[in-house]
């Protein structure tokens, strides 16, 4: 019996196919949250099938300005790499592992959080359960272009051991990759800008809720991102626009924040000491 060929795309995922992928996803995702509640431990590293999709066009470029797109999702996957190292090591005590990254962990420092509540216990574990399948599907979308995960300094913001500290973090790091993606929508188009947009409504929901509990338990030592950030407070639970839109920030703006200087042509520090992978790295 002969196997009917995979078609192929020009973008990153076929609808069909991506349906599949979400609700396989969804199953492993709660099976593994069953498994959380019922035993009161943290999941191991073992976090989630990743999805298995065509690799993104080469010849796929923003055309807005010029920018292939396989460096935007590059750009997007560094990202990725920052968050789902930080929930790995927050939430379950270690850093990636090759099944995800494809190689060894880059990242360093880091400890795992010592939870008060069930509830913040039980979100940051679906959090890093849906951080690394990102990173799975970035990496299979893009294929052998895919960057390697950098260096990653999971201590740029000191060390993150308890959960008040958790959700200050959390709340930074969620806030600016809802930004990228929203920024990201000029580059990026057809299937490419669809499956972005639904990794960007996913960060929506996780930093809604990051937000809402940094309020509910009054956390302390809020920082802004930048001119721009808008803190949650009891009258900002959403960081919107004068028109109720979710902020954007160009690649410069998100690598000022990850690096921790906004100074033009700064290409390393804060998050990725050596700076990031790929071709978009620079303020």
């Amino acid at each position: 019996m002969t196997t009917k060929p995979a078609p192929t795309f020009d973008g990153l995922l076929d609808p069909a196919e991506a349906k599949r992928q979400l609700i396989a996803a969804g199953e492993k995702r709660t099976s593994a949250r069953r498994n959380f509640l019922k035993n009161v431990g943290l999941a191991s590293a073992g976090l989630a099938a990743g999805v298995v999709i065509q690799g993104c066009s080469d010849d796929s470029r923003s055309h807005a300005q010029g920018i292939p797109e396989t460096d935007v999702l590059n750009f997007a996957l560094n990202l990725e790499y920052l968050e789902a190292e930080f929930y790995s090591k927050t939430v379950n005590g270690v850093y990636l592992d090759a099944s995800t990254l494809g190689s060894a962990a880059m990242a360093t420092g880091g400890a795992q959080v010592i939870f008060t509540d069930a509830a913040t216990k039980a979100i940051a574990t679906e959090i890093a359960m849906d951080e690394a399948l990102h990173v799975k599907f970035l990496r299979s979308a893009l294929g052998g272009v895919a960057v390697a995960e950098p260096v990653i300094n999971l201590d740029a913001l000191g060390v993150i051991n308890t959960q008040p500290l958790f959700l200050l973090a959390s709340r930074a790091l969620e806030d600016t990759g809802v930004s990228a993606y929203a920024g990201a929508a000029t580059l990026l188009t057809g299937n490419n800008l669809q499956a972005a947009a639904q990794i960007l409504g996913t960060e929506a929901y996780h930093a809604g809720n990051i937000r809402l509990n940094v309020v509910q338990q009054s956390v302390p030592g809020l920082f802004k991102l930048d001119a721009q950030d808008v803190l949650p407070d009891m009258t900002h639970y959403f960081p919107v626009d004068s028109n109720a839109l979710a902020i954007k920030r160009t690649p410069s703006q998100v690598l000022a924040i990850v690096y921790g200087n906004a100074t033009p042509g700064t290409n390393k520090g804060g998050f990725f000491p050596n700076g990031l992978n790929g071709n978009i790295k620079t303020v």
